[in-house]
């Protein structure tokens, strides 16, 4: 979910990898000038865009029928088939963008305004929202145990500060498989930071590490396309059979195989599985994402905003007992209705008027509070602009895409 960039300011130009043909490469970015014209910054890529928006309306719509589950076994399929890929391809995609990452000072400056702080911020505010709605003024304030949909936050810290390590191993996916493995059956972890979460979706941000503009080229084919289709159809089927037969509490990775009370060895198979499950299902769901410009293309630099904020109206609907005030909601039109209702919801927390007025908690400056590293001086020195500060996201300009966030979370 899910990180869109957030930079100010145009970055400078990126020398490309000289390890990958321009030829192959996906058309990341392109002089352009205010309002499209040449000459001006770089162009984000709509293709990154596009599937961020798309991934962050899943994740919303998601999160609105998980309040009607026990209304229908078609959401209940609906609900399996969506979690089993949406937070998976916005994690890959975050892994994608911070393959530059590494120890220099103005990237961690980054991942702090854009990650920590915004953590911290939305962790508290959550958690005092909770006290209110349910009526429960003890419940704790607490950094360490993330509440709704601020794991991803935590997890998206933890993860990109470990990117030098993925980078220096020879294999990296194999060795996130295995900690994953490892980490589903380990009750002890505890809850601490939604570890078990952080250490289950891990694969899939190392994934994201370890692609290359030429495998979103191969996704992106007409063959692939053509493919994806049925291969969604048969899933939503395989979905709607399994929903009464499979706990779903699977999906969320935040629970070891004995807290869900199956033998060890269930974990080890179910890790696997469903690894081999959201890969196929992401790279069918990239398949079909246009990468053209669309009428929301704009949007994908907003979804940490709908990200975040789309919760504060989840849990006001599950606490003001909203489904159950209108029961014509739990009928087909009213699913329907509450679908549309929060694809909207999704999208206009994703518009500039509400990241104007958010961008100070998602996006803070904070100059005052790191000191000036000699390498930025030196290039300020020779006429070159500062990185720009904040952004979950941060990593996808260095890596010369402008194209940059759940669990829910």
């Amino acid at each position: 979910m899910f990180h869109a960039g957030y930079e100010r300011s145009p970055l400078p130009p990126v020398r490309p990898d000289k390890t990958e043909s321009p030829a192959r490469s996906v058309p990341q970015t392109s002089p352009a000038g205010p309002g499209g014209r040449p000459g001006g910054a770089r162009q984000r890529d709509a293709f990154f865009d596009n599937a961020k928006y798309l991934a962050i309306v899943l994740v919303v719509v998601g999160h609105a029928w998980g309040l009607m589950l026990s209304d229908s076994r078609a959401v209940q399929a609906a609900y399996n088939f969506v979690y089993a890929f949406h937070m998976p391809a916005f994690i890959v995609v975050s892994g994608y963008f911070s393959r530059s990452f590494d120890m220099r000072p103005d990237r961690l400056r980054r991942l702090v305004t854009g990650v920590a702080v915004p953590y911290v911020i939305f962790e508290t505010a959550y958690s005092l929202f909770k006290r209110v709605i349910d009526d429960d003024p003890g419940f704790p304030v607490s950094l360490l145990d993330p509440w709704y949909l601020t794991w991803f936050l935590a997890a998206l810290f933890v993860w990109r500060l470990t990117t030098p390590l993925w980078k220096a191993v020879r294999w990296p996916l194999p060795l996130a498989l295995g900690i994953a493995v490892l980490a589903s059956v380990s009750p002890e972890i505890g809850r601490d930071l939604d570890f078990q979460r952080v250490l289950q979706f891990l694969p899939f941000f190392v994934l994201g590490l370890c692609l290359r503009p030429e495998h979103f080229e191969a996704v992106r084919r007409r063959g692939a396309r053509l493919l994806a289709v049925p291969v969604l159809v048969a899933a939503l089927v395989f979905a709607y059979w399994s929903a009464p037969r499979m706990n779903l509490v699977w999906f969320y990775h935040r629970e070891s195989a004995q807290e869900l009370g199956v033998p060890w060895w269930v974990g080890v198979l179910m890790t696997f599985a469903l690894f081999a499950c959201s890969l196929v299902l992401t790279a069918c769901f990239f398949a079909l994402v246009p990468r053209r410009r669309m009428w929301f293309t704009a949007l994908g630099a907003g979804t940490l905003y709908g990200y975040l904020l789309h919760g504060f109206l989840i849990q006001g609907a599950r606490a003001g007992g909203w489904y159950e005030a209108f029961p014509w909601l739990a009928t087909p039109p009213g699913t329907v209705a509450v679908t549309v209702a929060a694809a909207a919801v999704g999208t206009v927390l994703c518009t500039a008027p509400v990241r104007r007025v958010f961008r100070p908690l998602m996006e803070p400056r904070m100059a005052w509070a790191f000191q000036r590293d000699a390498a930025e001086l030196a290039r300020e020195r020779a006429g070159r602009p500062a990185a720009p500060g904040g952004g979950a996201t941060a990593g996808a300009e260095d890596a010369g895409a402008r194209a940059q966030v759940p669990a829910s979370r």
